[in-house]
């Protein structure tokens, strides 16, 4: 339901969602998006995002980071890979990525989240 939120959002082409560890929290919401063609990454989108996913099911599920990207790591078949979206919010080791069809695309993920 929390991409649905998010895809709804004017200006958002993909998103997946995933959630990741929290030194307060526990456990919060990364968002991973992508946008459509004419729209550029903004806090004015960042913060669209995160007032339509409160509108659309309510503060717990407000996303904490909102990482804008060009691509998701998804395998040959289109499947988005949440497990290495997971591991890049936790800052984890990756697993395989052997499957990927773009594997470059986990590396400027991983730059964009750690704000290289």
């Amino acid at each position: 339901e929390i991409e649905s939120a998010i895809v709804g959002v004017e200006g958002v082409a993909e998103a997946a969602v995933v959630g990741g560890e929290h030194d307060v929290k526990g456990e919060a919401v990364y968002a991973y998006v992508i946008t459509e063609d004419g729209y550029e990454e903004s806090e004015e989108l960042r913060e669209a995002i995160v007032e339509g996913v409160e509108d659309a099911i309510g503060p717990i599920a407000r996303p904490e980071q909102v990482i804008f990207t060009p691509e998701l790591p998804k395998t040959r078949s289109g499947k988005i890979m949440r497990r290495l979206l997971e591991d890049i919010a936790n800052e984890d080791e990756l697993g395989d990525t052997s499957t990927l069809r773009n594997p470059d695309v986990v590396s400027d993920i991983q730059r964009k989240v750690q704000g290289d």
